[in-house]
């Protein structure tokens, strides 16, 4: 499977070693009365980051893969390390991370620590579910490396959704699984919400559609009477490919007409793995790239999510999109930008409520099903691991599925109402699902409702206080919740 132009390749474990000096010396230069955080200038995160003049930590050394071993199927990786460098050095090896999360730009480290999802998560999980070992620098200044049993595996499961305010991984040692070089796609029309759920039930059971094996699964909804899912199956079979990476949307290549007759597509791994990240999804519609005339002159390079993450800091800065809303006589937006879990038997429910509610279309479907515990590759579960509550700070019943629904746009706000008013109206509305939100955007809970969500019961304080004893960085609630 050839490799992108420009790659790097494992750079070895004497490198890692430099970049871990590196981020150490960064951590004692830091004033012991000031915040420890990241001295980077990108994020995925969409919510507000406070501003802090003093140096951060140096991750500079620690952007790449360290290793791969075919043999074992596994690779040891930087934290920095983003999927698009990790995805190209394990595919010349026919392989491939068990989950490979939508955009090239998001991290492994930070995948983990705030959770990732994509079309395998279905059979494979969430990502932090096929770490098997991490050297993770804690708040109080030390390195020690977590795994699912040993000294420090209650920060091994305390790590997910901790959002670097645990610590931060600078290695991880992560499963592969084989793949071939092509993806096979069946785009499903469906004109009820409810028979997509339950296609969407039989396909998560069985894993096969018609007779065919399913490897990787997805949807949009475009409308209540518009849905789709996408099936995806491995293939060696060599011919015609599509390509989504310049003037033709992969978006808009799912839908059809007919319900009888699902649509077929073909990819190479490589570029399904990434079909979403050249519109980002179907946001770049929001910065006319999906306007044929604009199309057709904007540079193939700038036409991913890395390019759209730079636009998005500018109008955060200026206040763009606001201020030619007020030229139109048009009140601000309330930016919308959220990914959720419910139950997969309350997906429909979910899903119908929020078309009604929330004036935000495409909407994506992901479903999900948490790893049976004992399933790596190399048998590292413990005998301990606790299987009713496996991630406490993300507490995901085992053996049930769920479907992440995630929608990234943003609404009118309506004069009087309160800061927030559809972000916290989809808050309760997952609550009362029985649901669980990410904290990679804004979010607007209380503290007790925030604490009974996501601090585990009593597990996160006693992390927090074991492995940053200081408080050298953020809690949390400080980090993940929207403040005045």
């Amino acid at each position: 499977m050839p490799r992108s132009s420009g790659v790097k390749g494992p750079y070895g474990d004497a490198v890692h070693r430099e970049g871990v000096e590196r981020l150490l010396s960064s951590y004692r230069a830091i004033p012991d009365d000031a915040p420890v955080r990241l001295a980077k200038k990108t994020s995925n995160l969409f919510r507000a980051r406070a501003a802090v003049n003093t140096p951060g930590l140096d991750v500079s050394g620690l952007g790449g893969v360290i290793s791969v071993d075919p043999q074992s199927r596994t690779a040891d990786v930087a934290g920095m390390c983003t999927y698009e460098d990790l995805v190209d050095a394990t595919l010349p090896y026919g392989l491939a991370p068990l989950v490979v999360p939508q955009l090239k730009t998001i991290t492994l480290g930070g995948a983990v620590t705030g959770l990732g999802i994509e079309s395998t998560s279905f059979r494979n999980g969430l990502p932090h579910e096929s770490v098997l070992e991490m050297d993770i620098l804690t708040g109080g200044g030390e390195i020690v490396t977590a795994r699912q049993d040993g000294e420090h595996a209650d920060l091994f499961r305390g790590f997910p959704n901790s959002y670097g305010s645990l610590g931060y991984a600078t290695r991880l040692r992560i499963e592969l699984e084989p793949v071939q070089p092509y993806v096979r796609l069946r785009h499903l029309r469906f004109d009820t919400i409810t028979e997509l759920q339950n296609a969407l039930a039989r396909i998560v059971d069985t894993r096969v559609w018609a007779g065919v094996p399913v490897d990787y699964l997805d949807g949009v909804v475009f409308s209540p009477g518009e849905s789709y899912l996408t099936l995806g199956t491995r293939t060696s079979e060599p011919g015609p490919v599509s390509d989504y990476t310049g003037q033709d949307i992969y978006y808009r290549s799912i839908q059809h007409v007919s319900v009888n007759h699902p649509k077929h597509d073909r990819l190479t791994i490589r570029d399904y793995l990434w079909r979403w990240d050249t519109d980002w999804f179907w946001c770049s519609r929001a910065f006319g790239a999906q306007n044929p005339r604009i199309r057709r002159i904007w540079p193939k390079r700038l036409l991913r999510s890395s390019f759209y993450w730079k636009l998005i800091a500018l109008d955060h800065k200026y206040s763009v999109a606001d201020r030619l809303e007020a030229r139109k006589g048009n009140p601000p937006r309330e930016r919308v930008v959220q990914d959720i879990e419910v139950p997969l038997e309350r997906t429909q429910e979910f899903v119908e409520w929020f078309l009604e509610e929330i004036p935000i279309e495409p909407i994506w479907l992901c479903p999900l099903k948490l790893r049976d515990t004992g399933s790596s590759s190399d048998g590292r579960h413990a005998a301990s691991w606790d299987a009713e509550r496996p991630w406490p700070l993300y507490p995901l019943e085992p053996k049930r599925t769920y479907v992440n629904v995630g929608f990234w746009s943003s609404v009118p706000v309506v004069p009087g109402a309160e800061d927030g008013a559809a972000n916290r109206l989809i808050e309760q509305k997952v609550a009362e699902l029985d649901g669980h939100k990410s904290l990679y955007s804004d979010s607007f809970y209380s503290r007790d409702e925030f604490e009974k969500l996501y601090y585990g019961g009593g597990t996160y304080p006693e992390l927090k206080k074991k492995y940053d004893p200081r408080s050298r960085l953020l809690d949390l609630f400080s980090k993940a919740v929207q403040r005045k």
